[in-house]
């Protein structure tokens, strides 16, 4: 069977997401039965339209769908591409299923025209695929007929951090360049949103020195919320104490898992917006590296209290 993977995020776009939809695509059983069709070029949405302006999508959907005579086709997004997916199924004739995972849906629940859409695509949908428990249980929730539909596919990672000749080297280099022997590292990974939980744990840092004079915090990603990282980080004198990096290759990323001594991303619900799994938290497992994680989300699939970290109230600083 001929399969599409039709998503508005996908490598080298960074984030959770894009993680899983690449690795899904790199690890499918027989790989010349998928392609993607992504919108890293910026031809699939077209903003400047006053309307329908997921109008490109349908174009280039239809014509992927001829081109490779595509029989199923996987929805990475339920707004606005599963709308294009469910005219599209319908004209040729074809299935498709959707993916969720968890801000997409949330977001569709609180607008009713949004909702009354979404239920839509997803009772069309041949099957509903959600990352983690508790997105399956809020789709379940806001829509009842779709329960025999829902399967939960965590997502996995590949043993890219197990320690190689040139990994060390690069943990060496690293240790030196930052001056960072004897020091106790604290880690987080991910996109600077508010979400993440950073802020609570660059809060929390000046009394976390008072135990441990010699912790050094790292923070690596990017995002919007980086100008307000550095604002807290002066105005509470931790320039010494905290480093941010941003563009990371996977490289230095897996360098730092095995450098540091423990992993953290307090992740927090905002309005609707939450973890919806933390693929971060398996890449620092997998370094041999404990976590704290927050309670939010599809967190407690990722990591299980007590066995391979600690899940926290990221809004109790104290």
């Amino acid at each position: 069977m001929r399969i599409l993977l039709f998503t508005l995020e996908y490598p080298p776009f960074y984030g959770g997401v894009a993680n899983y939809y690449g690795n899904l695509i790199k690890n499918w059983p027989k790989p010349n039965d998928i392609s993607a069709l992504n919108n890293n070029g910026g031809d699939l949405i077209n903003d400047k339209l006053p309307f329908l302006k997921w109008l490109p999508a349908y174009f280039s959907l239809r014509k992927k769908i001829k081109q490779e005579k595509i029989e199923h086709i996987l929805v990475g997004q339920i707004l606005p591409l599963g709308t294009v997916a469910l005219i599209c199924a319908k004209l040729c004739k074809i299935k498709y299923s959707a993916v969720l995972h968890g801000l997409d849906l949330s977001s569709a629940l609180k607008r009713p025209r949004k909702k009354w859409l979404a239920g839509k695509i997803l009772k069309k949908a041949d099957k509903i695929i959600c990352v983690n428990g508790y997105v399956a249980e809020l789709a379940r929730n806001s829509f009842p007929d779709i329960k025999q539909k829902i399967i939960i596919v965590n997502p996995g990672i590949e043993n890219s951090t197990t320690r190689t000749g040139r990994l060390a080297n690069q943990i060496r280099d690293i240790r030196d360049k930052y001056n960072l022997e004897n020091k106790l590292i604290l880690l987080s990974v991910g996109r600077f949103v508010k979400r993440k939980g950073f802020d609570k744990v660059i809060e929390c840092l000046p009394e976390a020195l008072k135990q441990a004079p010699n912790l050094i915090y790292v923070i690596i990603g990017q995002g919007e919320e980086i100008d307000n990282f550095k604002f807290r980080i002066k105005n509470l004198g931790l320039e010494k104490n905290i480093i941010i990096i941003t563009g990371a290759a996977n490289e230095e990323k897996n360098a730092w898992y095995n450098l540091c001594d423990i992993f953290i991303m307090p992740s927090r619900n905002i309005n609707g917006d939450f973890e919806g799994f933390g693929i971060v938290y398996l890449e620092a497992n997998l370094a041999g590296k404990p976590v704290i994680a927050g309670k939010s989300g599809g967190v407690g699939d990722a990591v299980l209290d007590g066995l391979h970290g600690l899940l926290v109230n990221s809004e109790v600083t104290g």
